[in-house]
């Protein structure tokens, strides 16, 4: 195993971790702790540091290790569905991170991308469950679901994600592309 792969490793292992523990302190805030979305910023920040196969693989692994451990999110239809999408905001993230320029807002523009998608995912998941279990997944739910409870943590990672994919490039951090980050 390569010294980067088993550093990318390491970070994939921290950002579970992370995914694993921070819906605890979140949820200490009951009013707004689960709209924070707080397993989403682990997953994208694996997928911006480390690339699109580990933010891929903790995306889709967080949310059903998670219910496995802790209960939380019930499986199913929950952590199921969020695996999905999860896994296409590391996925997409890391994916479009590494191909794009690193021109001023392209944080931005990957988050936002990785973020749309990812929610489009989650209810076209929520929609073929619904159909296996023979119950209803409407538009008003999806859009409660992927909007307008999620305000609070959308606003979060639109804040959050880009000021700590920029300090940790430049703290030499990020493992996604050699070709423009400095070495860990």
């Amino acid at each position: 195993m390569t010294s980067m792969r088993i550093r990318r490793l390491t970070y994939a292992a921290l950002y579970l971790a992370i995914a694993m523990v921070l819906p605890f302190i979140t949820g200490q805030i009951p009013e707004i702790g689960s709209m924070l979305c707080p397993m989403h910023i682990p997953a994208l920040l694996c997928g911006f540091m480390c690339g699109w196969p580990w933010g891929l693989a903790v995306g889709f692994i967080a949310p059903l290790l998670r219910s496995v451990l802790f209960g939380m999110p019930t499986l199913f239809p929950g952590a199921v569905s969020m695996a999905f999408e999860l896994a296409v905001y590391g996925g997409m993230a890391g994916y479009l991170y590494h191909r794009l320029p690193r021109k001023r807002g392209v944080v931005y523009a990957v988050l936002i991308l990785s973020m749309i998608a990812g929610r489009v995912v989650w209810g076209a998941v929520r929609v073929i469950l619904a159909g296996l279990s023979d119950s209803a997944f409407t538009w008003a739910l999806f859009l409660a679901g992927a909007v307008t409870n999620a305000i609070p943590g959308i606003i979060l990672q639109l804040v959050l994600i880009p000021v700590l994919v920029l300090a940790m490039e430049r703290a030499g951090l990020s493992l996604n592309s050699g070709k423009t980050q400095k070495s860990v």
